[in-house]
């Protein structure tokens, strides 16, 4: 599927990060229908795609985003709580709660829906993809592939693109250029079922298990990794101490 054969985007689930993906995709120029439970938790999108610390609204504010370029992006996002009214989506983004079997029933009930061309992605944080398509057609399973942004997904630049081995390579090439269409630098990564998390986590994982050790060692206290770190490594926020920051994921 060529870019321009996109000429509407499905997500499913909006919430902190449905609507932030949302944000990068409407800004992009891209039409877009976010579902979700009930009206209430698609207006409290809607407000954070507009009004929230890292919305819209504050774009302009700051000279990001043109207030013309603004009124047209929130014009092109929509929401429904019909999963059915996702039908004619050429592509449709997962963002629920990170819960393998509401995953694996919210793609089969997609399955029955959508059309034969719409491309599946999942924004898990490192579920197996492989996992997530386990109920849908061997048709679809072609059309299967992660898109794992980070968040805060308006202001992060990563985007992991997850294939399995039954992904299409066109399947693969529409999401890497639709992330980068939509401002976002991608790395493209194989499927890795038996392990959680894709490259970022994984690696961030790792180092944050050695950051632990060190400290049941008695070698450095949480403090002073997390000083060495930010100074040392230019990073935001620390392993242990910065609970707003990078720590919190863990």
């Amino acid at each position: 599927m060529a870019l321009e054969d996109i000429k509407k985007i499905g997500l499913l689930g909006g919430g902190v990060m449905g609507g932030g993906i949302a944000q990068t995709l409407i800004l992009a120029g891209y039409p877009v229908l976010i579902r979700d439970l009930n009206d209430e938790i698609n207006d409290a999108t809607r407000d954070t795609i507009y009004d929230g610390k890292w919305g819209i609204k504050r774009a302009v504010e700051r000279g990001k985003v043109g207030f013309d370029d603004a009124t047209r992006a929130m014009a092109l996002v929509s929401f429904t709580t019909k999963a059915e009214d996702l039908a004619d989506c050429d592509i449709i983004i997962e963002a629920i709660p990170e819960k393998l079997e509401l995953k694996q029933q919210a793609f089969k009930d997609l399955d029955a829906v959508a059309k034969p061309s719409a491309i599946f992605a999942s924004n898990t944080s490192g579920f197996a993809i492989a996992d997530l398509a386990r109920d849908v057609s061997d048709a679809r399973k072609a059309k299967f592939v992660g898109m794992h942004y980070s968040n805060p997904v308006p202001t992060m630049k990563m985007l992991e693109v997850i294939s399995m081995p039954e992904t299409s390579e066109d399947t693969t090439e529409t999401a890497k250029a639709l992330g980068e269409a939509s401002g976002k630098v991608v790395s493209m990564v194989k499927d890795a079922p038996g392990t959680y998390g894709f490259l970022l986590n994984r690696i961030f994982g790792a180092a944050r298990r050695e950051a632990q050790a060190i400290v049941d060692a008695g070698i450095a206290t949480p403090e002073d990794i997390d000083k060495a770190m930010m100074t040392g490594r230019n990073w935001p926020s620390g392993f242990f101490g910065a609970r707003g920051g990078i720590g919190k994921q863990w």
